[in-house]
């Protein structure tokens, strides 16, 4: 999400209604949200782009200002250690990761700068994060006085809002627009009152969960975990075969000259009971997958069951039907279809 799509959980449940009403709002109108689950960390120095280049599996060397990537941190032996976003700020780097990720990348940096001119800095005291998604987002951001450019996905762009600095961030879930607006945190709170005058919905962790899983999005620490191999994943778009050597980059390599792996992340439809994480998927009693992440999801139409999981290659394609606990499991695409307008 982006996995910009990853708010501090929410403390207190919300009731159906509230649920279904912030759900909706996130695919079909426009939610607004805090991003404190995430942090930022500032990379600077003479040597930043070779040393960032040579930690993260994806191209900080080509990468253009203004312009992001999403990226692992794998360890040598190619497992991933955490996932999260670089940003090209010109005369730094500015990484976007979850908090919960936050004490495993500064241990992992600390222990690669040797000799090099690179300095590692805590920026989140400095950037607030407020994310925006849905539809009508750069409706809601205009009226809000935000005249966003045209972006691409993990483009940003420098602008003034009632006087202050803010940058603005597109976000990369296929699914629905969604930006980032990053500001000093003395000034959060206003956007977010100016936000919600304009249109927006306030919406919380439970509603920003739905919306991630429905997209597709895995999430570390849930779906991506330290056993799990980078092509495994799906998220080729965190991966570049042509930028050098990386931490991590042989057990790659590998895994692409043999042309595939055993098991591949994918999409689930429920019917039956809604498996919890950590449920087998089985075909003909054998185990050949489980699932990571499921969700009741509360569409207009009417309720739908979907999880995301593991599977072997050789044990199903979409549509085909598999047994997880006490339900049946249809192999599906993500996106899952009928829920994003």
């Amino acid at each position: 999400m982006t996995t910009s799509l990853q708010e501090t959980p929410a403390t207190q449940a919300r009731t159906a209604g509230e649920l279904k009403a912030e759900f909706a709002a996130l695919v079909s109108g426009c939610g607004v949200y805090d991003l404190a689950g995430r942090a930022k960390i500032s990379i600077s120095g003479g040597d930043r782009v070779r040393w960032l280049n040579g930690m993260v599996s994806n191209n900080i060397r080509d990468l253009e200002i203004g312009h992001g990537v999403y990226a692992f941190l794998l360890n040598p032996q190619g497992r991933i250690l955490a996932d999260l976003y670089a940003y090209h700020r010109r005369d730094s780097f500015v990484l976007d990761v979850g908090r919960d990720q936050i004490a495993k990348v500064w241990d992992h940096f600390d222990h690669y700068i040797i000799m090099d001119d690179v300095e590692v800095a805590d920026a989140s005291a400095k950037l607030a994060a407020i994310g925006v998604a849905g539809p009508k987002s750069l409706e809601v951001l205009s009226q809000a006085g935000l005249s966003i450019p045209e972006l691409a996905p993990l483009q940003l762009s420098d602008l003034g809002w009632q006087q202050i600095a803010v940058t603005a961030v597109r976000g990369d879930n296929p699914a629905v627009p969604c930006y980032e607006v990053w500001i000093a945190p003395e000034h959060a709170a206003q956007l977010r009152v100016v936000l919600l005058q304009a249109g927006a919905t306030a919406v919380g962790g439970q509603a920003l969960e739905l919306l991630r899983i429905s997209s597709g999005i895995p999430r570390y620490g849930q779906d991506i975990r330290e056993r799990d191999l980078p092509q495994e994943t799906g998220q080729q778009r965190a991966l570049n075969f042509s930028k050098g050597c990386y931490i991590g980059q042989e057990i790659v390599e590998r895994i692409r000259s043999r042309g595939s792996v055993h098991r591949m992340f994918t999409g689930f439809v429920i019917d039956g009971p809604l498996p919890s994480p950590g449920t087998k998927l089985q075909a003909d009693g054998k185990d050949v997958g489980e699932i990571t992440s499921s969700a009741l999801l509360p569409l207009t139409s009417g309720e739908k069951k979907v999880a995301l999981g593991y599977l072997r290659r050789e044990a199903g394609t979409t549509g085909d039907q598999l047994q997880a606990g006490e339900a049946k499991a249809a192999v599906a695409d993500v996106p899952f279809a009928g829920v994003f307008a």
